[in-house]
């Protein structure tokens, strides 16, 4: 028995070393086996982001997050491995972890910064709220700094090509041979537009001529889009939309950028820039200079590029006095002289026959400022003021037209954030004076236009913000239709949040633009032969327009799609014409409708943009109804564009421009363009080659540009590029603080 019991007693001891070194492994093993958890966010909104995945590639292991943003991995043995965490759109995080992981943190937080391009959020300033972009019920495009560097690469020297390659966007040469252009939207004359540096309107009125010939894009880091009537915060002469330029600002790490450039049409550019920000002190400084000589790719005798000389110098400071105050000031000067014309003329060897040409010599200079005070984190106040002096000259045989224009913007605004309403109000004042030394006197005006505006932005719901605006103006001198020179523009426009993927944007408003001589008929006309325009003896044009759109964006898998639908109708009534020389209103309206569609596609590295515009522009004169001249009713664009980010960049692009109606009663032809770009870019420099019009559209392989002689040429409208074939290769250089 004793026995029986001692081997009793034995098992049992040995039944629990047993049990307990069992229960040591079963806890060795679970502890071995660990659970990644991390909870992935935008690093802007902070919203969760349902698309991520996370992976660990060594030991082939992955996990998708849940709606909430949650990633789990589990079963992953004690060490070190690198987790991969994924978003389209988004940075890759690649970064290694020591499981165990000895912080109780877990779930942890992880926040993905936004890649830049097509699938960045992004703030657009023009609506003074700094919003994102998706937030704003106003319908806004935007061209990050990204697309910026690649548009400038094309075109280093303006942002002609900028403007041209945009859907609703048109860019119209007015002088065969000087290469003078404006832009139009959405099938409206130029003068119906606003072009804005930071907000200001640096370009108006004669000054707005030559502008988009004049701004080059190395030194900006967005542009913004606004197409439709904008009159609440940018007064009446928005009437088919505006263009707003925003200007690169200093940060903590120094940046030094030069670009050279060279074209096979005798082209020249070199510009730098240079930015940096200290603690209560910042600057940024723009130079450049802009060469072409004179350039005839037909043998037609004319030059479809002019001889161009152009000097540019924009510095600023900024300041950051404390937490509260912060402001900066600018200056922007150039220089320019472009000279066209009989190719024998212009090389010097003119002569009876061998006469014609067009010079024009202009001096721009403007100065900026801007202070902002922030009462709290929700409410500051905003000040900006802009003075403007542009002088030109154009000179053609036996005419000279010579004038000074000095401009002035002042304005300011406060804006307060609320959780349910934002608001912004604010009065400007801007005044416009301009005379001529060449015929003397004999266009002289001064025109100023005080403004009161308000503008709330109601976050009714979760899926509905509504914007609404008024706008009451005062001009002096007063319209012959307004002799109050009082106008009242109401402005709304609601954005429908249905769906994570569906958005949806419907709004109008009302419009006015004051009598201007200024406009693309006067300046084909080179200003010879027209009549003074008394403003108290015209009225004022009158708009109403509205536009509404809808929007799908959607990730899945690894692509990317965003498709947005426009449409759009505006209409002007008694619209300035020119008859007889003279500018007169219209016995009756304008109207434009049409549609946008805007298709992009990102897979991976590769970007597919696709879009067509629809313009229907007519006349409404006397009780007829013709088609408006320039106006092409289809426009269909497609690029696409390869990118290893900040290692190389190759793109291709093709344009179609249908047949349109022009002046002369005749139809100009359609055409196709195509263009590519090639950019293979290192830590301190990059070199890019680009092509544009491959297949060598031009008009003057159609038919002639000109009738009567080449002494004394009258030049039909241009609606085709006619500088053919143009190569650019160039270098730039980037010296920041990263690759110094």
């Amino acid at each position: 028995m004793q026995k029986y019991g001692n081997q009793k007693a034995q098992l049992y001891y040995l039944m629990k070393i047993l049990s307990f070194i069992l229960g040591m492994l079963i806890t060795m093993a679970a502890l071995s086996q660990n659970t990644f958890k991390a909870m992935i966010h935008d690093a802007n909104t902070k919203l969760p982001l349902r698309g991520a995945t996370g992976k660990i590639p060594d030991l082939n292991k992955g996990a998708a997050a849940d709606t909430t943003g949650l990633i789990i991995i589990k079963n992953i043995p004690n060490g070190k491995y690198e987790v991969e965490i994924t978003v389209v759109g988004y940075t890759q995080l690649e970064k290694v972890f020591n499981f165990p992981i000895t912080s109780e943190a877990q779930p942890l937080d992880v926040f993905l910064d936004a890649k830049t391009g097509e699938l960045a959020d992004v703030v657009v300033q023009s609506m003074r709220t700094n919003q994102n972009i998706k937030d704003v019920p106003t319908r806004i495009e935007a061209l990050p700094l990204e697309e910026l560097d690649e548009k400038g690469t094309m075109r280093p020297g303006d942002i002609k090509m900028l403007l041209g390659e945009s859907t609703g966007i048109a860019v119209q040469q007015t002088s065969a041979v000087s290469g003078a252009a404006n832009f139009r939207i959405q099938g409206l004359d130029s003068r119906y537009t606003q072009l804005l540096k930071d907000g200001m309107p640096l370009y108006q009125g004669f000054s707005g001529g030559l502008s988009i010939l004049q701004v080059t894009p190395l030194d900006l880091k967005q542009v913004e889009f606004i197409k439709g009537s904008a009159s609440t915060l940018f007064g009446g002469g928005a009437i088919a939309g505006l263009v707003n330029l925003i200007s690169k600002i200093p940060s903590k790490d120094p940046e030094l950028t030069f670009l050279v450039n060279g074209t096979s049409a005798k082209g020249a550019d070199a510009s730098g820039f240079y930015s940096q920000k200290w603690k209560h002190i910042g600057t940024t400084i723009f130079g450049g200079y802009n060469y072409n000589g004179a350039y005839d790719p037909s043998g037609q005798g004319f030059s479809a590029i002019p001889k161009t000389n152009r000097l540019t110098l924009n510095p600023k400071v900024f300041l950051y006095l404390d937490d509260k105050n912060s402001g900066w000031f600018g200056v922007n000067t150039t220089y320019e002289n472009r000279f066209g014309g009989d190719m024998r003329v212009i090389s010097g060897n003119g002569d009876n026959t061998h006469k014609y040409f067009e010079r024009n010599e202009s001096y721009r200079a403007s100065t900026q400022l801007s202070f902002s005070h922030k009462f709290n984190e929700e409410s500051k106040l905003n000040f900006k003021n802009t003075v403007g002096y542009f002088d030109r000259n154009l000179s053609e045989p036996g005419s000279v037209f010579a004038g000074k224009q000095l401009s002035s913007f002042s304005e300011v605004n406060y804006v307060t954030h609320g959780a349910k309403a934002d608001w912004v109000a604010g009065a400007n004042v801007i005044t416009d004076h301009f005379t001529t030394s060449i015929p003397i006197n004999k266009y002289n005006y001064t025109l100023t236009t005080v403004g009161l505006f308000v503008q709330n932005t109601l976050k009714a719901a979760k899926w509905f913000s509504l914007e609404s605006g008024l706008r009451a103006d005062y001009n002096t001198p007063t319209p012959n239709n307004k002799p109050n020179g009082i106008f009242v523009l109401p402005r709304v426009n609601g954005l429908f949040k249905l769906n994570q993927n569906w958005t949806s944007r419907i709004g109008g408003g009302l419009g006015y633009k004051m009598p201007s001589l200024f406009n693309d008929e006067s300046e084909k006309e080179g200003y010879q032969n027209i009549n003074p325009l008394s403003i108290g003896n015209t009225k004022a044009e009158q708009s109403i327009g509205g536009n509404a759109d809808i929007n799908y964006r959607k990730v899945i898998g690894d692509v990317y799609f965003n498709v947005n639908q426009l449409f759009f109708y505006t209409y002007v009534n008694s619209p300035l014409i020119l008859e007889n020389n003279t500018f007169v209103n219209a016995l009756g309206n304008i109207t434009t409708q049409g549609a946008e569609t805007n298709v992009k596609i990102g897979i991976d590295e590769l970007s597919i943009y696709l879009g067509y515009t629809y313009t229907d522009t007519k006349q409404h004169f006397g009780g007829q109804t013709s088609t408006q001249p320039l106006t092409a009713k289809d426009r269909f664009s497609f690029d696409a564009t390869y990118e290893i980010e900040d290692k190389f960049r190759a793109g291709i692009e093709s344009f179609y421009t249908g047949p349109q109606l022009l002046n002369d009663g005749t139809i100009g032809k359609g055409f196709v363009t195509f263009g590519l770009l090639v950019q293979k870019m290192w830590k301190s420099f990059d070199v890019f080659i680009n092509a544009e019009n491959l297949t060598d559209q031009r008009q003057t392989k159609w038919n002639n540009i000109y009738s009567g002689t080449i002494a004394s040429p009258i030049f039909k409208d241009i609606y085709t590029p006619i500088e053919g074939v143009v190569v650019n290769l160039g270098v730039k250089i980037k010296l920041t603080a990263d690759n110094d």
